[in-house]
This record gives structure tokens, sequence and C-alpha cells, in this order.
């Protein structure tokens, strides 16, 4: 996923802009010790496919400038629609004009630029729209053929195509990232009930990792089929052996938004008063990693210029630090994380997680499995919630699976939610599998500020409340 190039793949008028930049970054710093501009083109295609409708869509395109200056206590920023270079400096002089004398320098020295793309097997930007199309119908083909019960068949195609460049006082950046997520959804009919699952991949500039076997299709024709014998489980504490989606929303309910460190000064997150403290069991390992090679939130470097690392967030079981943006760790004293993200050009930057995920173990699943008598197994989930100051969470899953002397059965729950105390169930742990797998999708802050987002991990062997 991750290249760097020579060659320019960012949209022209930004490209046409970019020389301009430093000449705005030095009227800023004149007077702030911080001072930047970002360049922000965000736009995308919907491509939905059934079997008698075809919908094409252009997503919203958002183009625009942001003029950041922090003096290490208030972030002040002017944001501008498109691409103008006197646009650019009357609003530079404006901003400017409205800080004090004194604090900074005009000095702004030369630096290489460094351009970033991402790339595949089979990149996305090679692929034309037509392509991309047929690749979809005859998916929607193949999945409508591959039961008899099945009576909707349904795929569907989303696109990001994000550009950025970023100039500070010591970056000079720019990245074209393309964002990939292709999704099944079938509906089964038996005996005049209708039931249904669903399957989604997503990569990062390749289209390889999105393809679908016959046995991806016929695992989502069975999980909706299994739903027709489906019962109600019993309210109480069950042994559990969550598989990687499930582990990934635990993750991200537990110790992602909950960790985001814009909510510490604030005194919305209870996690900060667990830092240097044991928070689940030694087993458990999570880390947000925007530079993970070709995974559906990675990116080059944040909205504020830090290029892409992994920050470990729980290390064997003991909570090291949250992930940050700019402002939230000079305000803490705290080392920054390349987490400061954007909704768009129009939204202030927040800490935001990227590929969120709890990393894995040395227990294989069959050994996991082995350990249990009677317990649930979930893999399918639907959604999740957190409570950052109570640290309570509850997770929905479509269904859950009986395992039976160490067997995956056929008995079926559905749906079942996963409740508790963030760290009573990560102390429960005590399995984790060697392979970590991601989901993918949107998180929002609260209602808003919505972002492209990962979470996964391994097979967990844990205890929880189910209902």
């Amino acid at each position: 996923m991750t290249t760097s190039s020579p060659t320019l793949t960012i949209p022209p008028p930004m490209a046409e802009l970019r020389p301009r930049l430093p000449e705005a970054v030095a009227t800023l710093q004149a007077r702030s010790p911080y001072a930047a501009v970002l360049l922000c083109a965000r736009e995308g295609i919907s491509i939905s496919v059934e079997a008698r409708e075809e919908e094409i869509s252009q997503m919203p395109r958002s183009v625009g400038t942001v003029l950041s200056v922090f003096d290490g206590e208030t972030l002040n920023e002017k944001s501008l629609p498109g691409f103008d270079g006197d646009r650019l400096m009357a609003a530079a002089r404006e901003l400017a004009g409205s800080l004090p004398n004194g604090r900074g320098s005009d000095v702004v020295e030369f630096v290489p630029p460094r351009d970033f793309a991402t790339t595949g097997v089979v990149p996305l930007e090679s692929l034309s729209l037509e392509d991309k199309l047929e690749r979809c119908r005859d998916l929607q083909r193949r999945l409508a053929a591959a039961d008899p019960r099945v009576v909707n068949a349904r795929v569907s195609y989303l696109e990001y195509d994000e550009s950025s460049v970023y100039r500070g006082r010591g970056a000079d950046l720019s990245q074209r990232v393309l964002r990939g997520r292709l999704s099944v959804f079938v509906v089964l009919s038996q005996d005049g009930e209708t039931r249904y699952d669903w399957l989604s991949k997503g990569d990062t500039g390749d289209w390889q990792p999105l393809d679908y076997s016959d046995a991806d299709l016929d695992e989502a024709v069975q999980g909706a089929a299994r739903l027709f014998s489906a019962e109600r489980i019993e309210p109480a504490e069950y042994v559990v052996v969550s598989g990687p989606g499930v582990s990934g929303v635990l993750c991200h309910e537990s110790f992602g938004h909950g960790v985001e460190t814009d909510l510490f000064p604030k005194e919305r997150a209870r996690a900060f008063d667990y830092i240097g403290r044991q928070v689940g069991s030694p087993l458990v390992n999570i880390i947000d990693d925007p530079s993970l090679p070709g995974c559906y939130s990675s990116y080059f470097f944040d909205d504020e210029g830090m290029l892409s690392r992994p920050a470990t967030i729980v290390e064997h079981g003991v909570f090291r630090s949250g992930i940050s943006d700019m402002a939230s760790a000079q305000r803490l004293g705290i080392e920054r994380t390349a987490n400061g993200r954007r909704q768009d050009y129009t939204r202030k930057p927040y800490a935001r997680m990227s590929n969120t995920y709890f990393g894995p173990g040395s227990t294989s699943m069959e050994d996991i499995l082995a350990q249990v008598d009677r317990g649930i197994y979930l893999d399918q989930w639907v959604n999740g919630m957190e409570d950052p100051q109570g640290w309570g969470i509850q997770i929905t899953c479509h269904y859950g699976q009986e395992i039976r002397n160490g067997k995956i059965a056929e008995r079926t729950f559905a749906p079942v939610s996963i409740s508790g105390y963030v760290p009573d169930v990560l102390g429960t742990i005590r399995a984790a599998s060697p392979t970590v797998m991601m989901d993918q999708g949107t998180c929002g802050k609260g209602h808003k500020e919505y972002v492209r987002n990962s979470s996964g991990g391994p097979c967990l062997l844990l205890k929880a409340t189910l209902g």
C-alpha cells in the first residue's frame, strides 16, 4: 500500500498552489510559534447492484484550504473553499493580523518534498468505472446463484479518493489515498420467512484483497440460513470466543474513543485515571497504527503533518498512552501520535482512531475451542456503544453459535448483545490466536466528525455477560 513517489498524483489545482504555501506559512509564522497550511480534496463513488436495479452515484466533493496557528494553548484556524493563491495570502495576512507581535519567526526553511500514493497488485486507480461496475455485476450474479433460497442479492462498492498537501516549518508533504470497500448482502426465503446476512471487505489502494471466493459467498448464505432456527439466548455470563470482527469492536469501544486524548482535558474519559495501571489480562495488547500496509484506514501522514507510525495503547494489560492530536498532546504534556484527523477542511482536527486492534497471541483456534466445554462463538457484529466516563460497553451481534465440547455447533442464538465494565471484560481474556484480521467502516465522534476507520484483532477467549 505505502509508496513514496516523485510523481505527483494529487489534483492539478492543488499541485499548482503548493509552491505558494511557504509564503503563507512565513506570514503566519511571524506571529505564531506554529503555523501550517493544509490543502484537502475528498471525493468518492458509490456503486450498488441488485438483480433489477443498478445505481452509480458521485459522493459530495469537498475541496478546500486550512490555515492553522497554535501558540501552545490555543489553536486558531481559518478555512477557505477551493485552492486560490490570492485568497490564501489574504487569509494568511488577516489571520496573522489577529495575533500578538513577537511570538514567532518569518523564516521558513527549505525542506525536500515527500510525496506518497497508494498502490497495489491491481491498483484501484487502474480500473475504469465500467470495470468496477462489471466486477460488481459478476459478483451479484454469483451470489444470487449460490443457493436456491436466495431472493435478493445486493453488491455495494464504495471508493474514497482523498488527497492532501501539508506545509509547515519542517515538512512539505503530499499524499493521495484511495480506499475501496466491497460488500455483499443476501436475503434467503424459507417456509414464508426471510433472513439475511452480509460480508464486507476493504483495502487501501488495491482491488485484489476485495475479491470474493465461492467459499466467501457460501459463508454469507449459511449465515443467513442458520438464522431460520435461531433462538433467544438466556441472559447470563458466558465463556465467549470472539471472532476477529467482534474482537475489533471490543477494542474500538473499550480503548478507542475513551483514549482519544482531546477528551482528557474535558474530564470526559475515565481512562485518564488509569494511565500506567493494569486494565486487562497480560495477554491484552492494543495498538493503533495508521501505517499498517493496505489497511482501510491507513494514511501516510495525519491532517497535522505527522508521519504515520504505530502507537501502543495497552501493553501486556497496562494502559500506556492514549492517541492524540497536536493540541491535546501539548496541553497534557504527552508524546504526540499521528491521529490528528478532520472530517473535511471545514472541521477542526480531533484525536481519532485509525486502524485499532488487539495484538496477536500464540494459541491456535483449535486449542482455544478445546478449552471450552460450553460457550458462545460470536463473529458477526452489528454495532457497538461505549460510555467513556462510566467505562461501560455494549456490543450487538447479528447472531452467536453454541460451542459444545470444543466444537462450534449448529445451535444459533440471535441477536446477542455483550455488555460489561471494560477492565472486568478485558481482565477475563485468557487466550488469543496468532492471526489478526481487520474490519472496516466509518466512525463518528459522538454524532458527527466522521472518518474512515478499521478495527480488528485475533480470536479471543474471554468471559462476558450476554443477553
